[in-house]
């Protein structure tokens, strides 16, 4: 089977899944068990940088980027506070990329970009700008990506082994039994604890309200007085957040694939589960329309079918070359390709070895969304991916309480509405609890901000992107029709007019466009 291509997959390390594989878990008695924390279980406490006034950071603003030749583009390493709240204390390193623009008298300027996650690497996002950015771009701007705190080549967060990560992965995604629930709950507890252990006040400073002072320390070093910048998926979190601290230094800003901020967890959960079952009639639906499909002669009789396999997997591991496919393995295995339309081929193949037996291909996918290859994890994203969304979420039900919510989530996907209940307990038992709740994100004063929805994206669904682009006081939304996960540069002429123009030429729609 093709691996994914990273065409569509680096933004593909879902925001649901930190909420999803967090609250997930059944060990079983030949699991690795994980190291016994030698931290305490008391909850920390760590300040929070919005409620401190604010200190002197001209040192970090007035630092100059020393770019360096790297692979054809240009590096650099940006130094910020770990706490903003305590400038002159322990400090950490972002790793930056530039890829200069091709056209030097067009140059419009610097556009910073973020791919999502949270924690997938920007520094690889602009590396690989020729794949996810339009030549339009690519004349206009340079291109510039960095690795958030904690992630990737920046001063980076570890929590566990990769050996103990596999386990995380692995986890029954939607718990059976009393017994199996408290296992979840240990996982998530030891994990957390694991970060706290290995790298210390780290874990405690990795929220995304910190990640875009970062951004705006960046900016200044880059020398411009306001920020252009492209964020996917969680990155329309960080822009967002971004434009809600800073509106008087937003420039251009394009936020696609939006994140609603003002949802809690149990309707961030809710809507991503009817988003998952939307996208996944959408892929059954067109092997029914080909006629013959190897799911069944229906839509409802296809998805019953995944839905069977899964049970099946989840009470007997598939072989797969060496290793298993477990229920965790095999819900990432499905997600995945339903990113991007381009991959239901993959996804077919995948389904059908399953049947037969063999979960060599699920197992494959499976890898492909958290980052995984043959041998180790290639970064550390999957890590903070639960740092980050646990430090912006303090708003997790306990799983004792998640039964009551059951129905309300099969009602919203038949095929994996357990999954994303049991998926809002995981940030209850993280080790480091901030008080955050969510809140609208109006970005009073800001310059224009366009955001980008897709009518059957699974992981970041239509409605999010309208409800962003209503709350911003200056949110234009542009609406693609079609399947995937995000709009520019997903087969649609529309969109990525729309985008391009705003963004090297500040043509702001009059309205809301629908393409």
């Amino acid at each position: 089977m093709a691996p994914l291509a990273p065409r569509r997959v680096a933004v593909a390390l879902a925001v649901c899944a930190p909420f999803v594989l967090a609250g997930c878990d059944a060990l079983s008695s030949d699991d690795p068990a994980l190291p016994e924390p030698s931290l305490s279980a008391s909850p920390v406490q760590p300040a929070d940088p919005e409620e401190e006034a604010e200190p002197d950071l001209t040192n970090y603003y007035e630092q100059e980027l020393d770019w360096e030749r790297c692979g054809g583009n240009d590096c650099a390493e940006l130094e910020v506070p770990l706490d903003y709240a305590q400038p002159d204390g322990e400090t950490i390193t972002l790793e930056v990329l530039r890829v200069r623009a091709r056209d030097k008298d067009r140059r419009v300027g610097s556009l910073v970009v973020n791919p999502g996650g949270p924690g997938v690497s920007g520094v690889d996002y602009a590396t690989n700008a020729a794949a996810y950015f339009g030549p339009e771009l690519q004349r206009a701007f340079d291109i510039v990506g960095f690795d958030p705190r904690g992630v990737g080549r920046s001063t980076p967060l570890d929590c566990l082994s990769d050996r103990e990560l596999d386990v995380v992965v692995a986890a029954d995604p939607d718990p059976d039994t009393a017994a199996e629930v408290a296992r979840a709950d240990r996982l998530v507890r030891r994990l957390g604890e694991g970060c706290l252990d290995r790298s210390g006040a780290l874990a405690e400073h990795m929220s995304t309200a910190e990640a875009a002072r970062d951004i705006d320390v960046l900016r200044a070093a880059l020398g411009d007085s306001r920020l252009s910048y492209f964020g996917a998926s969680y990155g329309t979190f960080l822009g967002a957040t971004y434009a809600e601290l800073f509106p008087d230094r937003v420039g251009r800003m394009v936020l696609d694939g939006a994140l609603d901020p003002s949802l809690s967890l149990l309707e961030l959960n809710v809507v991503q589960a009817k988003g998952f079952e939307t996208a996944l009639r959408a892929y059954v639906g067109r092997c029914v329309e080909r006629g013959g499909c190897f799911l069944g002669e229906s839509v409802d009789v296809g998805t019953r079918r995944i839905r069977q396999l899964l049970d099946q997997v989840d009470r007997q591991p598939m072989a797969a070359n060496g290793r298993r496919l477990t229920a965790g393995n095999a819900v990432l295995g499905i997600w995945a390709p339903l990113y991007a339309e381009d991959f239901w081929d993959v996804l077919d193949g995948a389904l059908r070895s399953a049947f037969g037996g063999d979960g060599a291909p699920l197992l494959a996918l499976s890898d492909a969304y958290v980052h995984r290859g043959a041998e180790r994890y290639l970064d550390n994203s999957l890590e903070a991916l639960y740092a980050v969304n646990c430090l912006d979420h303090d708003d997790a039900i306990p799983s004792s309480e998640v039964d009551q919510y059951l129905p309300r989530f099969e009602e919203a996907s038949p095929t994996f509405g357990r999954i994303f209940a049991y998926s809002m307990s995981g940030c209850e038992q993280w080790p480091v609890h901030t008080g955050r709740v969510p809140e609208e994100i109006a970005a009073e004063g800001a310059a224009p901000i366009m955001v980008v929805g897709t009518t059957r994206d699974p992981a970041t669904p239509l409605e999010w992107a309208e409800a962003l682009a209503e709350q911003l006081e200056s949110g234009v939304l542009v609406r693609r029709d079609g399947d995937g996960h995000t709009g520019y540069l997903a087969g649609n002429d529309c969109v990525d007019s729309a985008v391009e123009s705003y963004l090297v030429s500040g043509k702001v729609p009059d309205g809301t466009v629908d393409c």
